[in-house]
């Protein structure tokens, strides 16, 4: 009567939803509950609550912005004349360099295999697991080193996301290194809310397990990412009851072989965070174990991959030595923005990073984030 068509069931499928709900959505909830537990006091500026929920460099890829820590910077701004030009130009130009040359080139790897598992020759399998989880890396950090660095352009600081999480000897370890702001919030919104650790060891690792599970989901509507999240949480139980069992059988000493077996191991569990379905999942974990011949990989995309992961080791090398935190990178920085001389090196050494990123970048590729 009004010419009004029923949409059909493909536009459904359709939809289109707001950019980086899953963030903002996460940050709303932290404002809700903090201020519902007297933490933090009601926004009373309208303007100041959407410029928290949709400060535009951390919107779309993290990291993860609490109100606590946001909404205090945005009453008291920090003046012009000290915001670190130097540190946040730093953090741009790593994370292009990440992000353009090695998360690009990886992915040009990691994107052969990935295509065809059943295919491709036990080695091929190897290599491109192993470039993915560089590769997821350098991307994500990449990006979370950008946001970072054009936040402080505007004189806000955003939570550090990623310190070194390679280099973990430990899951647990590794949860605190990677993708730091989801695990805080998880670990404070849900783990904590859940009882945490104060009921028991058997309610303990309940907990774990369902935070984990439940950081899974949040990726997307897959069994791959229930199953990746849900596998964490197993190993972070067992981790835990090894530690309790047995709180003197892990020597110092070990420390290496723990950080290639942690790495090994995640690095399995992100077949399932890559692959399509379950199926090629199994498939992928089948060819690595069972030697078979196949499609081998191109000898271009190895040397990519021996580069990358040269390059990779020794930032975190370098950076487990020289920086053990952000306040200590940012203080070397400001020792620089009291000299001209060292301004006029340090514009150089700019000028030379984006030479590199220009002559040995990849083709672009989506930022991996981009679709959570």
């Amino acid at each position: 009567m009004f010419g009004f068509v029923p949409p059909s069931a493909d536009f459904w499928s359709h939809w289109l939803l707001p950019v980086g709900i899953s963030f903002y959505t996460f940050q709303s909830i932290s404002y809700v509950v903090d201020v519902y537990k007297r933490e933090l006091e009601p926004e009373r500026n309208f303007l100041s609550y959407l410029l928290f929920l949709c400060f535009f460099p951390q919107l779309v890829a993290g990291p993860i912005v609490t109100a606590k820590s946001f909404l205090p910077q945005i009453r008291r701004p920090l003046p012009f004349l000290r915001i670190p030009i130097f540190f946040a130009t730093f953090l741009i130009l790593l994370g292009l360099f990440k992000k353009m040359v090695l998360a690009d080139h990886l992915a040009e790897t990691s994107d052969f295999v990935f295509v065809r598992p059943a295919e491709m020759t036990t080695k091929g399998l190897w290599i491109g697991m192993f470039s993915y989880s560089l590769q997821i890396y350098c991307d994500f950090s990449g990006y979370t080193d950008i946001a970072q660095g054009a936040a402080l352009l505007f004189g806000f600081r955003l939570p550090e996301n990623f310190r070194m999480p390679y280099l973990s000897a430990g899951f647990s370890e590794f949860w605190t290194r990677w993708h730091i702001s989801l695990s805080q919030w998880l670990k404070k919104y849900i783990y904590i809310s859940l009882g945490g650790n104060r009921i028991g060891r058997y309610f303990t690792y309940r907990n774990l397990f369902l935070v984990m599970a439940i950081g899974g989901l949040w990726h997307g509507a897959s069994w791959n990412f229930v199953i990746w999240g849900s596998c964490h949480g197993i190993l972070l139980i067992l981790e835990r009851w090894v530690i309790t069992q047995f709180p003197n059988s892990l020597p110092t000493f070990l420390r290496p072989v723990r950080i290639l077996g942690t790495f090994l191991f995640v690095s399995l569990l992100w077949i399932f965070f890559r692959s399509p379905d379950i199926t090629s999942s199994l498939c992928y974990l089948q060819g690595l174990f069972i030697k078979k011949e196949g499609f081998s990989l191109p000898y271009t995309f190895e040397m990519n991959f021996l580069y990358c992961f040269f390059a990779i080791s020794i930032g975190h090398i370098w950076g487990s030595f020289y920086f053990k935190d952000n306040k200590q990178l940012l203080n070397g920085f400001r020792k620089w923005e009291n000299s001209l001389g060292k301004i006029a090196i340090f514009g150089v050494l700019a000028a030379i990073s984006l030479i590199l990123i220009v002559l040995f970048s990849a083709d672009s590729k989506p930022f991996v984030y981009f679709v959570f």
